[in-house]
């Protein structure tokens, strides 16, 4: 195995980031940023401050689900494509506002084809925490382009912003094979 970097950052979505009526809106207020995360196939909980368990909106369990298949409960990110995306972007692209549960220290891009055998999460034990296995890069879509461009832009502006965003820029989802904590600090490692 080989270390990717190390959690820097875990947050659960309360609820959807985009609004449902059109023209959609991105909002990334329902955002919480937590010490710890259950991670498990059915999804992501974040323990609150008081130690209480949330349930991200990914997770089977969540009232109004965005994961009926549970295929896709868990997403990670990268801080290195925060780096790309705010000089591409702009100001507001701040680590975690597109929404993954876990969010590495890493100074560059990670590509679909780095993760396709898969990660572990290993803790500051030393042991494996958990396996994830990446199915498929977040897609980019018009609601988080427009909130990241923070203005009116043109349709060829935003095509080239979309197209940017294609890849993995905004992240993995990814599917959990077994249950674990996951904590700040923990590693993240190539399979």
């Amino acid at each position: 195995m080989r270390e990717l970097g190390r959690i820097v950052r875990l947050q659960i979505q309360r609820a959807a980031l985009k609004t449902s009526v059109k023209p959609k809106v991105y909002d990334p207020a329902p955002l919480l940023a937590v010490e710890r995360l259950a991670i498990s196939p059915a999804g992501c909980l974040g323990q609150a401050p008081d130690g209480s368990w949330l349930v991200d909106i990914h997770h089977q369990a969540h009232p109004a689900s965005r994961n009926e298949d549970g295929r896709h409960g868990v997403s990670v990110g990268f801080s290195g494509h925060y780096r790309v995306m705010r000089e591409r972007l702009g100001a507001r692209i701040a680590p975690g506002c597109a929404g993954e549960n876990i969010i590495v220290e890493l100074d560059r891009v990670v590509t679909p084809g780095e993760l396709a055998g898969g990660m572990v999460i290993v803790g500051a034990d030393g042991r494996a925490v958990l396996h994830l296995t990446m199915l498929e890069p977040a897609q980019p879509c018009r609601p988080f382009t427009g909130w990241a461009l923070g203005r009116e832009v043109d349709a060829e502006t935003l095509k080239s912003a979309l197209q940017f965003l294609e890849g993995g820029t905004r992240g993995y989802y990814c599917a959990a094979e077994g249950s674990g904590g996951v904590s700040l600090g923990d590693g993240l490692f190539l399979v």
